[in-house]
């Protein structure tokens, strides 16, 4: 039999370790710490082995052990309460279900580095949850190798045909929130969005335009402001956008952090809201409530697509296919005080 890593993939069952280890030619203890995410490995013996699993599969044994009874949740960062409300509805799933869960962060980035697949699969949750950020095809291939399903909640990218997924209505949200901003009258409406190659930020960019132009309304290039959806983002927008010679009367934020920003600046500037601005965000995280006065927002059911996505999860996990691999759960348009007609 042709042993090398690009040999045809046999027919019939995935291999045991003990077949793993004869055609790549180390011991049955070097493929079980690959195969449990040791990192006393060899980088290249590691790449053989990995490489050897994607093409034969691997079988575990009888006697091996049970998954941990965790559910890994990463987020590309742990800021305000969105990461709050994903953690209590999958957390809400993992106590009915005797489970725990272990929480990390990419440090902003959309994509786990080196080193991260090595610590989940030491940990052998079981499954795993990314929030708004993506593993790559190997770290994906690697995780099923060893039977770790995934499901992504608020996915930056349009998900693989084969990756279950849980989002909400961005492009709809959009629509609804600067159709509130016409229908109260506003033509200078302005969009601070989030990163272009963001789908999240995409859709919401998109439903706004969509609303303009059923309005007959042209869109200024002026008002579009491409962002990071952070809140310092609202604020340099907003300080810019109220210098322009014909300043927006409106502002639609698309996330309650740019919002958050949009506000600051206005207090700064001495403008009011709604007063002279009137400004809608996106989430609705409790602290659109807080703000003065309070935000206008679309809400994003985060509570209800982590629960979602906790359960398609134990579902995969429990060799069920769940009846959606893509679920959207619908945004909601939250009236408050932070929108009026425009004063000119």
């Amino acid at each position: 039999m042709d042993s090398s890593p690009d040999a045809p993939a046999p027919q019939g069952e995935p291999f045991t370790i003990a077949q793993l280890a004869e055609h790549a030619g180390v011991s049955v203890a070097t493929v079980s710490k690959v195969v449990n995410g040791r990192l006393d490995v060899a980088p290249e013996t590691r790449e053989l082995v990995e490489t050897l699993i994607r093409r034969y599969g691997y079988r575990r044994q009888k006697k091996a052990s049970r998954p941990a009874p965790l559910i890994e949740v990463v987020f590309h960062e742990i800021r305000g309460l969105y990461p709050v409300e994903v953690i209590n509805g999958v957390s809400a799933v993992a106590r009915a279900n005797g489970l725990g869960i272990v929480v990390s962060e990419l440090g902003g980035g959309h994509t786990p580095g080196r080193g991260w697949v090595e610590d989940v699969l030491a940990r052998r949750p079981v499954g795993v949850i990314p929030v708004f950020c993506g593993v790559t095809p190997d770290q994906r291939e690697r995780l099923r190798a060893r039977e770790i399903p995934i499901v992504a909640v608020d996915p930056t990218g349009e998900p693989d045909h084969d990756d279950p997924s849980v989002g909400t209505s961005n492009w709809n949200g959009g629509l609804e929130a600067t159709r509130h901003l016409l229908e109260l009258g506003h033509r200078r409406i302005a969009v601070i969005t989030g990163p272009d190659k963001v789908l999240a930020g995409r859709a919401r960019l998109d439903g706004y335009r969509a609303a303009m132009d059923l309005a007959g309304v042209p869109v200024d290039p002026e008002l579009v402001c491409v962002g990071d959806f952070q809140i310092e983002d609202g604020r340099k927008f907003t300080r810019d956008l109220l210098r322009l010679p014909d300043p927006p009367t409106a502002i639609f934020a698309c996330n309650d952090g740019e919002a958050l920003g949009v506000y600051q600046a206005a207090a700064e500037a001495g403008v009011r809201i709604p007063e002279d601005l009137s400004v809608v965000g996106f989430d609705d995280l409790p602290m659109a409530e807080w703000n003065i006065p309070p935000l206008t927002s679309i809400r994003q059911p985060l509570h209800e697509m982590a629960e979602t996505a906790a359960r398609m999860l134990l579902e995969l996990a429990a060799g069920r296919v769940p009846p959606k691999r893509r679920v959207e759960i619908a945004t909601e348009f939250v009236l408050r005080t932070s929108t009026a007609p425009p004063a000119r």
